[in-house]
């Protein structure tokens, strides 16, 4: 059989790089874009590269950015891939705050960037190209819980209006064109490769470096916010069944239980073996968001029963992970 091609935005995240160490183990040949920096940013995948002048090699990367159309489709035409995942964003909720104007650009822009040159190549070349949006729970923000694929869309974010309208392009597409085209709307999905900004991995490592002497204090912000955390690599198996099935749905992906911040805090202090985390943590405003999302929670009965897919970390298991792997790293 002829091996599949994946093209993937944001393979250097999280996200990106549990989908791109799954397609290989899948025998799929993977083509990863990667905005240039003066630092590299490529050390989730690191362990996955391989010399591109060696034959066996099925990852290849490109030098790309979702603000860039020409250059989308220019990998487009080059790669022709069978898959499309675009993980890619300005996915920092507090940050959109900052930066609205350039979160829209990427995180909204991007995806319908990447459909319009999807329409044309296949219009083109007559290839069929499946297209995965990474919607996001902060779509349905003030909208209370639990949340499913017909709940209402109340963003509280930049970002979360700008998953919105590509959230909205994507299905736009699929009913215009005949685009399989799908949104994966993801709730919080954490693992040891979450960004060292965003809460969780924010705790554990903060944990790690107070367990290991090098800081006295951790600084966080609302505590009573309640998300539904999962562990990444499982959410990434969802995506790929998304694009396996005969058509293309939009599917909400949880673990379908709430957990505070504050949980979340309690429990990592407790993995680490540490007293009152009362003593450590400290509140500081300046982490709140102008406007905050009180309580997410995902109603996963869809994938579930269609998919066949349900999480199989539970929270404080995943606490576990985390903060063992950060624990671990500090004390090198």
């Amino acid at each position: 059989m002829k091996r599949k091609i994946a093209l993937i935005t944001g393979c250097t995240g999280q996200d990106g790089s549990y989908l791109t160490e799954l397609l290989l183990k899948k025998g799929y040949e993977v083509h990863g874009i990667v905005r240039r920096a003066s630092t590299f940013n490529t050390g989730r995948i690191n362990h996955l590269y391989q010399d591109p002048h060696d034959k066996s090699t099925r990852l290849f990367l490109h030098y790309g950015d979702l603000a860039d159309a020409g250059t989308i489709r220019k990998i487009i035409y080059e790669t022709k891939p069978d898959e499309i995942y675009n993980l890619g964003a300005q996915s920092h909720v507090k940050v959109s705050f900052e930066i609205p104007e350039y979160t829209m650009d990427i995180t909204g822009n991007g995806a319908l960037r990447i459909l319009d040159a999807i329409r044309d190549f296949q219009k083109d070349t007559s290839k069929k190209v499946k297209f995965y949006q990474a919607s996001s729970s902060e779509m349905f923000g003030a909208s209370p819980p639990p949340q499913n694929e017909k709940t209402p869309f109340q963003p509280q974010s930049p970002y979360g209006a700008a998953k919105v309208f590509a959230y909205n392009m994507t299905n736009l597409y699929r009913q215009a064109y005949g685009l399989f085209a799908v949104n994966g709307i993801l709730f919080n999905h954490e693992s040891p490769r979450r960004g060292e900004t965003f809460v969780t991995r924010k705790i554990t490592r903060g944990i790690a470096r107070i367990k290991a002497g090098l800081d006295k204090k951790l600084y966080l912000g609302n505590l009573d916010a309640r998300r539904d955390w999962g562990y990444a690599p499982e959410y990434m198996e969802a995506a790929w069944l998304m694009m396996q099935q005969p058509k293309p749905e939009d599917f909400v992906i949880g673990t379908g239980e709430t957990h505070s911040v504050r949980e979340f805090v309690e429990s990592a202090f407790r993995e680490a073996g540490l007293g009152n985390w009362k003593k450590y943590v400290e509140i500081d405003k300046r982490y709140y968001r102008p406007a905050e999302v009180h309580d997410l929670v995902a109603d996963y009965r869809k994938a579930k029963k269609t998919l066949g897919w349900s999480p199989k970390t539970k929270f404080k298991d995943l606490v576990g992970i985390m903060i063992k792997s950060d624990i671990d790293e500090t004390g090198k």
